[in-house]
């Protein structure tokens, strides 16, 4: 039986090639697809327009105009590690 971490690395890919291509990448409007229905909460704490269009330049590390697997998982790992702060936080506070 898999693991609580397996089945998030699991979702995490599932979800990830939902929205990409053939190909396994991801266009700007697959992009913001994904973000819009995967991490709802995320974008609406962004106040900035071109949010997606910002995500996108920075997640573009090899600048081809597509986010592949890689890619996608920095963006991942830094909501991740900025959730793990607030979470912390809570923790000092006493909320669970």
């Amino acid at each position: 039986m898999p693991s609580e971490l397996e089945n998030s690395m699991e979702g995490l890919i599932k979800v990830f090639h939902r929205y990409a291509d053939k190909e396994g990448n991801l266009n700007r409007r697959a992009l913001r697809e994904l973000m819009e229905n995967e991490l709802c909460n995320f974008l609406k704490s962004q106040r900035d327009p071109a949010a997606i269009d910002k995500i996108m330049h920075d997640l573009d590390a090899n600048k081809d105009g597509l986010v592949n697997f890689e890619e996608f998982v920095s963006l991942v790992v830094g909501l991740s590690i900025a959730c793990e702060q607030c979470y912390k936080m809570q923790l000092k506070k006493g909320i669970k």
